[in-house]
Order: structure tokens, then sequence, then C-alpha cells
């Protein structure tokens, strides 16, 4: 009933477009993919576009300049995301010849793929049996059968995933994966769902006892590590200095300013240490980004280059103003460099 239900309403009140939405070129379906494991479709698209104009196969994704790659994928940020794309898309050229692999159980091996992209790759581009678990799918389901498992927990997820399972419909799984997604999407909404065009409304669980707004189970609240990075905006007229970020930790293969991590907004600076003039003024620009599981407060110090001696500035990477575009850099960068009309 529930998939005959679904189906229905997907035949005759669906409305929702997407560029990917239909297409069942496996290359496409997982740019799309990557690209939504984090980001919104609106946000998505655009870069969807941009990637695919770019890169139209994945023989073009493999030969990418890494940094070129990253440039285009600037602002949606999670850059393990684009990463992980980069060496999968070499390791589709060098390991199947360019030709994306049609089994689930090969697809899933591949790097920066998990049970969702797979399944969702393998449904849409293979029509194979395998039921897609997102946002929208697990609030979906919580609230039509008052489901009360925590789907952030490895035991919630492995539940969602085999419910999922039980009520795909094997004769035409791409359909109702994308039908189940955009009903999640339009009409189950995660605030003030559309509740009276709901064609569950009447086997709707938490909609009979009213507890909508219990479904589903919240995953615990996350606390953010709070860290405290001071940048050294180093500039003359026409150029500024860069690093790239090389070591495991947040941003690594970014570009930033050179950077000073602190406990607290305050810094000392050992102006000896880095052959700073005693002339110099300290004062800075404060711009925020909020992580997944960090909070970083970035504090922007201007100096003039001729402040700093020749040693010191090799260590840095010396760029011309105009070419600031060709660069990937974090988001906080880009934040200031926005107020500051460097873009």
């Amino acid at each position: 009933m529930f998939k005959e239900l679904l189906l229905h309403w997907d035949k005759t009140s669906n409305h929702r477009t997407m560029p990917w939405k239909g297409i069942k070129d496996p290359y496409k379906i997982w740019i799309s993919e990557i690209i939504l494991q984090q980001t919104r479709v609106e946000q998505g698209t655009i870069y969807y576009h941009k990637l695919i104009e770019k890169y139209p196969s994945v023989f073009d994704l493999a030969n990418a300049d890494e940094q070129e790659l990253f440039s285009i994928w600037q602002g949606l940020g999670y850059y393990s995301r684009c990463r992980n794309l980069h060496e999968t898309a070499k390791s589709i050229v060098s390991n199947f010849n360019g030709i994306f692999p049609n089994k689930h159980e090969v697809i899933i091996t591949l790097k920066g793929i998990g049970d969702y992209t797979a399944a969702a790759i393998a449904s849409f581009a293979y029509n194979l049996p395998f039921a897609v678990v997102d946002g929208n799918v697990v609030r979906v389901l919580s609230r039509i059968f008052m489901i009360n498992e925590n789907y952030h927990t490895n035991k919630g997820k492995k539940y969602f995933l085999e419910f999922s399972n039980n009520l795909l419909d094997e004769t035409q799984p791409a359909k109702y994966n994308q039908a189940i997604m955009d009903f999640g999407a339009t009409i189950c909404k995660p605030q003030n769902p559309l509740c009276n065009d709901c064609p569950f409304v009447d086997m709707c669980k938490s909609f009979e006892f009213n507890k909508i707004g219990e479904f589903p189970i919240k995953k615990d609240k996350i606390i953010h590590k709070k860290r405290h990075f001071h940048f050294f905006v180093i500039e003359d007229k026409q150029h500024i200095y860069i690093t790239l970020r090389t070591e495991k930790d947040i941003w690594q293969t970014l570009h930033t300013f050179y950077l000073v991590e602190s406990d607290s907004e305050i810094i000392s600076f050992n102006k000896k240490e880095f052959n700073l003039r005693p002339s110099s003024e300290i004062a800075p620009q404060i711009f925020n980004q909020t992580l997944s599981h960090q909070k970083i407060t970035g504090y922007f110090y201007f100096f003039p280059s001729n402040l700093f001696s020749t040693t010191f500035l090799k260590k840095l990477q010396k760029i011309n103003k105009k070419s600031i575009s060709q660069y990937a850099f974090p988001r906080i960068i880009i934040s200031f460099f926005e107020k500051n009309n460097y873009l």
C-alpha cells in the first residue's frame, strides 16, 4: 500500500525538477550525489553545471589539475569530498578503463562512496534494487510509521536501511527511490509539512497522535571545538603572500595566509621571530566559520611585506592579487577577500 500510494503521488503530483533527475549516466549521477552529500539542491545545481561543463567525462575529471578542481569546488566546503572525487575518477580510469562499475558491491568500494551514494548510483543508473536512505527518506518513514530509532547511530542506520529495502519496489527501484526523496523534500518537509496534501495522512502514525514535530528522532547536539587562527595578510601594492596547507588537518591542500593558532583571541607577537620591525601596528579584522565539529575564529592582521625579511617571505608563495581567483581557499578566507574587495 505504501509503495502504491507513493508511486501514484509521483505520477500525478510530483513536479520537482533537477538537472540530473531521470538520467542514466552513472558519471553524472555520481557527481550530483557527491555534491548533494552536504549541500542543498539549489546551491548544488550551480556547481553540478560547472563541474559537468568543465569535466564532461570521467577521463576529464581524472586528468584535472587539482588546484583548478578545488577552485571550481570552492564554496561547497567539505573539501574531502572533492579530493575523493578526484581520486575515484583516477581509479575508474586506471582500474576500469573509464567505465563506471555497474555492480553495487564494486561501486561501494570506491573512495568517498558509502551506502547512500552506492544505492543511488546502482538504482538510478542501472535500476538495481537498492533503497536509498537520506534525510528525506528517514523523515518520511519516521513520521508515517512513527519509528522510534535514532538514524544517527549505527543501530539506527542499520534499522532504516533494512526497513527501506523491505519497502522498496524492486520492479522499479529508480522511480521509487526518486519519489520518496522528492516527497520528503516537497511534502513531508522538516518544517511545516504539507499534511493536507499528503496521500499518507490516513496511515501516518505521527499525524494521528499529533507527534509530527517529534520525528525523526533528533541527533545529539554537536559540541564544536573552538579554534583561534591568526592570519598574516602580508602584501604590497600588487602582490599578496599565501601558503598551502599540507598537514592532516582542516583545509588540507587549500591555500591560506600564514597563520598562527592560539588558545584565545590574544596572540603574542614575537617580532624578532617573524623579523617584524618595531613600527608595525596590529589591528585585526575578525571572521568566523563553523565546520561540522569545529568553530573557527579568524583574526586577520594587515602587514606590508617590507616589514618582513626576505628569508621569512621565501617560506611563502607570492602571487599577483589579480590571480587570487585561480587558487582555492577556505570559506573564511573568501569572506575576508570579499569584504576587502580583493575579488
